[in-house]
């Protein structure tokens, strides 16, 4: 595994910060809007550790976490255009929630993948992306992400979108 670079380190600590203002957020609020300050530190946040990714090359070319940060750049926008514009009427809070919910997800694959093939230093626990570990983290951020959205779809619906 290549050396982390000063980018890859502001990159890092700003996705640490985005996972934790979002867990926040979803645990307060139960969606994530920008209208609230947590929502609007983790959006921010999320955008510019999505756009830092793409200049992150250590591991070779261009790669699966590239395509990440381009998914969570296009969801994000998404998001917004569903919370302020309401690009599809009554059903906007729910694809906001879609949206701005699978940017965490998106943050969760390579943090889970990173950590793992980086730690600890010199030994770390998984040395290739097939690893079955990485799979069922995988496979359990995806379940987690059907579960919250289908908590918070429920939750949308009880509070009439607002």
């Amino acid at each position: 595994m290549a050396e982390i670079t000063l980018v890859g380190w502001f990159h890092t600590i700003l996705g640490i910060v985005s996972i934790g203002a979002v867990i926040y957020t979803l645990a307060r609020y139960r969606v994530i809007k920008s209208t609230t300050k947590s929502g609007q530190l983790y959006l921010i946040a999320t955008l510019i550790t999505a756009a830092s990714a793409l200049t992150i090359f250590q591991n070779g070319g261009f790669n699966i976490a590239h395509l990440l940060a381009i998914a969570t750049l296009g969801a994000v926008v998404v998001g917004w255009l569903a919370e302020k514009k309401q690009i599809v009427g009554k059903l906007s809070p729910y694809l906001q929630a879609a949206s701005y919910s699978a940017t965490f997800l998106f943050h969760m694959i390579p943090a889970i993948t990173d950590g793992l093939s980086r730690l600890p230093v010199g030994d770390p626990v998984v040395t290739d992306i097939e690893d079955p570990l990485l799979k069922g983290f995988y496979l359990a951020f995806l379940i987690t992400y059907v579960v919250g959205l289908a908590l918070q779809v429920l939750w949308l619906r009880k509070n009439k979108a607002d």
